[in-house]
């Protein structure tokens, strides 16, 4: 099936009190997001994560758990999160498990590395502009 879409989905939620429980739960030692490690630093998200979602084939969005609609909630409850997801004419399907994210150790280029393998040239539908 041909994807049209990511979708990264951290474990964490957004908003304010989302992240300040993530934060806190990060220094407790209680909370931890593979996705987080990847896309941000301590202090923001990472240039060379931007760069590597720019030079994709197909657009990518970053979602936190409370941010999901109905079809990717369900998507993301069977997968677990964190998690990337890719669109296809027929549903949600797991690119990359929350352990393959863990496996990248933080690292962007990897992780392009693996999106683009389990994309492949026949399952790209439009480039990014």
């Amino acid at each position: 099936m041909r994807v049209t879409e990511l979708v990264g989905v951290y474990d964490a939620d957004g908003g304010l009190l989302g992240e300040a429980a993530y934060v806190w739960g990060r220094l407790r030692g209680t909370r931890h997001c593979t996705l987080c490690d990847i896309t941000h630093s301590p202090l923001r998200r990472r240039p060379e994560w931007d760069a590597m979602v720019a030079s994709l084939p197909v657009p990518v969005r970053l979602l936190h758990a409370n941010e999901l609609d109905a079809d990717l909630a369900d998507a993301v409850e069977r997968a677990g999160a964190p998690v990337v997801l890719a669109r296809t004419s027929a549903a949600w399907e797991v690119l990359v498990t929350g352990e393959e994210l863990g496996e990248m150790a933080g690292s962007v280029e990897r992780t392009g590395a693996l999106l683009l393998d389990r994309l492949g040239a026949d399952r790209v539908e439009d480039a990014q502009p």
